[in-house]
């Protein structure tokens, strides 16, 4: 059987393998510019990231390699990590009773093949008080987190509604996932003869 590579240093994606069966993979970063080409929609900025980062870790033949890009797009704008307390605020300040596209690129590589595809998800941030944004933000989660929240963390306390999948905006599309992997021979979930 293949093995795993996860080609990013999120412990959050690193949870996720886990959480779904893949117990052993080898974590190797990948170090590429996120750079991309100006007219792409938010599904192809992330999806272009993800195939960069994927041809940008060296890899064996018997090896098949996962990398994913998680994007936080209000009105078509990104939203990156925040510089500092005062960025983050301001993120969170126009995301706030409002909704917002989560998208993750994930690309599935095994020697020269690669896989590439991407998921949206819609997320609802309840209309929230600056004093909660700050206390928010003064506990740290923010700081290096895409739109300056964490779903899986107090962040949870601002989404009112999420429409698609959870895991995507936690920054791994776990059944998009199991669909790729499964186009490499594979399965999370292999099927029993009855």
């Amino acid at each position: 059987m293949a093995k795993i590579v996860l080609a990013s240093a999120s412990p959050r994606r690193q949870e996720l393998l886990r959480r779904i069966g893949v117990t052993e993979f080898t974590i190797r970063v990948p170090h590429v510019e996120e750079y991309y080409p100006d007219d792409l929609t938010p599904p192809e900025i992330v999806t272009y990231i993800s195939r960069e980062k994927s041809f940008a870790v060296p890899s064996d033949d018997d090896e098949i390699v996962i990398t994913a890009d998680t994007m936080v797009f209000l009105d078509e704008a990104r939203l990156g990590k925040p510089r500092d307390e005062a960025h983050a605020l301001e993120m969170l300040s126009a995301l706030q009773g409002r909704c917002h596209t989560v998208c993750t690129g994930v690309t599935v590589r095994q020697g020269d093949r690669a896989l590439s595809r991407a998921q949206s998800t819609l997320v609802y941030f309840r209309p929230a008080t600056r004093a909660e944004l700050k206390a928010y933000i003064a506990g740290g989660e923010p700081m290096d987190k895409a739109g300056a929240y964490g779903v899986q963390g107090q962040g949870a306390l601002l989404v009112e509604r999420i429409d698609g999948d959870f895991f995507n905006v936690m920054g791994l599309p776990v059944v998009l996932l199991q669909r790729m992997l499964a186009e490499f021979g594979f399965h999370l979930l292999p099927s029993i003869e009855e």
